[in-house]
């Protein structure tokens, strides 16, 4: 495997304090993810990655990786890609609704700025087609120089990446009826052309002229032949595929995780691009487990002495499995096989993944952010959007502070009292009756906090810091700095919005959690793995 490219990774360890060690509990993400994937005229499979803001490029043998347009880059979110004759990349950009156009000099402007959940795109003869992956979804033609569209199919329930035939006609995976359309690029009804799938993502048309299609939420990789509509499972990957493309004869598909695999033959796979984390998010011991909360995907990983550095997540739940509570930002274990959530849709939910059950304990807020349990049971998060921090519990839901800047991480003590993270002012603070007490101060954009050993630990994602000290403030440290928390060094990540109903904003949030042990848990979201902070 050639050395790591692509996404950030730093050096560690970096600055430690006496007495501390930092390790990887899992490995780097090489991509922020991966979704829409296309070959180049260069031979190079072009990634691209909505998590990230990352537009990638792979040398299909090597694996080696170079960014073709960077985090803070002109693209936002790309979500699929099409090139023209010229080189020329138009791009989707999912969560802003909009098609762009990437020149070969690296210039970006955008071709249509009204596509809500702007997703597939395709380029056949001198065509630009995109489409929308929502209910009611509209297949639109576009003028590249930013004329009028001409619809071609609307009402369309989730369209995803689609391809034209060799027929001429456009051949649609259609994720809400768990089929596969075929209609005219003039326009006109649909035909069905397979359906009873795996929820297809995305349908592209082999040279040898047959279907290859991806399933999202039953994980296989189909050959569907155009003509006798059989179909043949080529590979079983998991949950999460998400595109496929073509070296040649060569088949490789793209899994939402960050993997990039060439299928050799049905039933062998060979891992181009390894899977990891796109974020993470926040995180939670619950016993020997440590849960991790990575937006669409969630996983579990053995800790207290069980785990070894390096090893691979278990992964808990999905966006299509069933029970899942939506997109998880941060976590609270609440007992065995227990958890409660904060999502990206603005609820607060109590999750069982082994029963694939939830309940919600509260909904209809802006944009939720930390999670914290307190011993009586009740459920304290804080919504970023409006500064306030809350607590349920009963079916009641009162306010416990207004005004905050950007509340983040939340965390409690032993004697009940409430710590919160403000990013916006750079501290932590204690809320007591009804007001914020500052404990520490002068942080940059701090995040997630955790309370252990009679001790608070924050991580500050501006000074790449974990910081602690008591409970009243005092004896403030820098355990470790130069951590890969936040936005890679330099660079400033764009907030995300969201994809339709499927998944509210997607604003990154940097947990940390505690182990039994002392060990802290450090979500380093710059690079895609979790760190263990320990006393050496």
């Amino acid at each position: 495997m050639p050395a790591q490219s692509g996404r950030y990774r730093a050096q560690l360890p970096g600055t430690l304090a006496a007495g501390w060690s930092v390790s990887r509990l899992t490995q780097p993400s090489r991509l922020n993810g991966a979704n829409g994937i296309r070959t180049g005229k260069d031979g190079r499979i072009y990634v691209a990655q909505v998590a990230g803001s990352m537009i990638s490029a792979i040398n299909p043998d090597s694996g080696a990786i170079e960014t073709i347009s960077p985090i803070g880059g002109a693209i936002t979110a790309p979500d699929d890609l099409a090139f023209d004759d010229e080189g020329n990349i138009y791009v989707t950009e999912i969560t802003e609704g909009r098609v762009a156009m990437l020149a070969p000099d690296g210039t970006a402007r955008i071709i249509h700025g009204n596509m809500p959940v702007a997703n597939p795109i395709t380029w056949h003869q001198g065509r630009l087609i995109a489409g929308e992956c929502r209910m009611g979804s509209r297949i639109i033609e576009l003028d590249r120089d930013g004329g009028s569209h001409r619809t071609i199919l609307e009402d369309v329930p989730m369209a995803n990446a689609f391809d034209v035939g060799p027929d001429g006609k456009l051949y649609v995976p259609v994720m809400a009826t768990n089929e596969i359309w075929r209609v005219d690029l003039a326009g006109g009804a649909h035909e069905v052309v397979a359906g009873g799938l795996g929820v297809p993502d995305s349908v592209k048309f082999h040279p040898d002229g047959y279907i290859v299609s991806t399933q999202v939420h039953s994980g296989q990789v189909l050959r569907i032949d155009l003509q006798s509509g059989a179909q043949t499972v080529l590979a079983d990957i998991g949950p999460g595929l998400d595109n496929v493309t073509f070296v040649g004869k060569r088949i490789f598909v793209s899994h939402i995780t960050g993997s990039v695999q060439e299928i050799m033959a049905p039933g062998k796979v060979r891992a181009l691009v390894e899977k990891g984390l796109q974020w993470p998010l926040g995180l939670a011991v619950n016993g020997d487990e440590l849960f991790i909360a990575d937006g669409g995907f969630t996983y579990t990983l053995g800790v207290e002495g069980a785990v070894r550095e390096g090893a691979a997540p278990h992964l808990i739940g999905m966006l299509f499995s069933p029970g899942f509570p939506g997109w998880v930002r941060d976590v609270a274990a609440a007992g065995a096989g227990e958890y409660v959530v904060t999502t990206a849709n603005g609820a607060v939910m109590r999750w069982w993944p082994g029963r694939q059950e939830h309940e919600v304990i509260a909904s209809g807020y802006d944009l939720l952010m930390g999670v914290a349990l307190a011993a009586d049971g009740a459920v304290v998060f804080a919504d970023l959007a409006t500064g306030r921090v809350l607590s349920a519990k009963g079916g009641e839901v009162t306010e416990l502070a207004h005004g905050l800047d950007r509340p983040m991480g939340v965390a409690i003590c032993g004697d009940g009292a409430v710590y919160v993270a403000e990013a916006g002012a750079g501290r932590v603070v204690k809320l007591a009756a009804g007001k914020a007490e500052c404990v520490i101060d002068g942080c940059g954009a701090p995040h997630g906090i955790v309370i252990a050993g009679g001790r608070l630990f924050v991580i500050d994602t501006a000074s790449k810091a974990l910081i602690t000290c008591d409970l009243a403030g005092s004896g403030r440290e820098i355990i470790a700095g130069g951590l890969p928390v936040g936005a890679p060094p330099g660079l400033i990540a764009r907030p995300l919005g969201g994809v339709g109903d499927m998944c509210g904003p997607m604003r990154s949030f940097t947990g940390l959690a505690a182990g039994g042990d002392g060990t802290i848990y450090v979500a380093a979201d710059a690079e895609g793995c979790v760190l263990a902070v320990r006393r050496s």
